[in-house]
């Protein structure tokens, strides 16, 4: 038997427009009420406009989602193989055999005074790039074994290096560093670097790093050929 609930002490006052309100002590009492409930949300449901029953928009929205995670993935784990590991690196150095029969750069270096001499005005010859070692040693014996007519030429980047005693040695600097350039031949400490030309400008070899005249003693007899 249902009692009244309104009134009953201890429960939350309720709405007055509510009434008299019975809570019954077997809930299937309730079945007629739940089922005209549902009768009215189904009518309620049913009078809405179609559009916002249609799973289309939704799906769509999820399916762009989707596509959009999948896209962002896809860029992040695919290789590249144009992507850097890090800062561009600078050119390799050629080879001495690249650089063999290439023409000697028209260059202008510098005397103790400052004047230009144009390097191709010295051909045949051996030019020393003495950078990293000014190497009296080296330099005296390639004098003394260079035949006539052939140039012995060092070459420093600051200002020329003073020629060894009793030599005839054309001592000159390359201040823009244009003949190191060209060859991309760094400086290394207590390194000469040799170039031999001949008289129509051709590299005939390049020793990166000489340590006697018996590096390129061969091809500096046959400069004067």
């Amino acid at each position: 038997m249902g009692k009244a609930d309104a009134d009953g002490p201890g429960l939350p006052d309720l709405p007055p427009e509510w009434g008299r309100v019975v809570v019954p002590d077997d809930a299937s009492a309730l079945a007629d009420e739940a089922e005209q409930v549902r009768r009215e949300l189904r009518r309620q449901l049913s009078a809405q406009p179609r559009r916002w029953r249609s799973p289309g928009l939704p799906v769509l929205v999820l399916l762009i989602a989707v596509v959009t995670t999948v896209a962002g993935l896809f860029t992040v784990t695919w290789p590249r193989a144009n992507r850097s590991p890090g800062p561009v690196s600078s050119s390799p150095e050629p080879t001495p055999a690249q650089l063999t029969s290439r023409t000697l750069p028209a260059l202008d270096l510098v005397d103790a005074r400052q004047s230009p001499v144009p390097l191709r005005g010295l051909l045949p010859a051996v030019v020393l790039l003495v950078d990293g070692c000014p190497c009296p040693d080296l330099i005296a014996a390639t004098a003394l074994a260079a035949p006539a007519g052939v140039s012995v030429v060092t070459v420093a980047t600051g200002r020329p290096r003073a020629a060894p005693a009793g030599t005839e040695v054309r001592t000159l600097a390359d201040p823009t560093g244009g003949l190191r350039a060209f060859l991309r031949v760094p400086a290394r400490p207590d390194t000469v670097t040799a170039l031999l030309a001949d008289r129509t400008g051709r590299i005939v070899l390049v020793v990166r790093e000489a340590a006697s005249v018996a590096d390129y003693h061969a091809e500096l007899i046959r400069l004067a050929e």
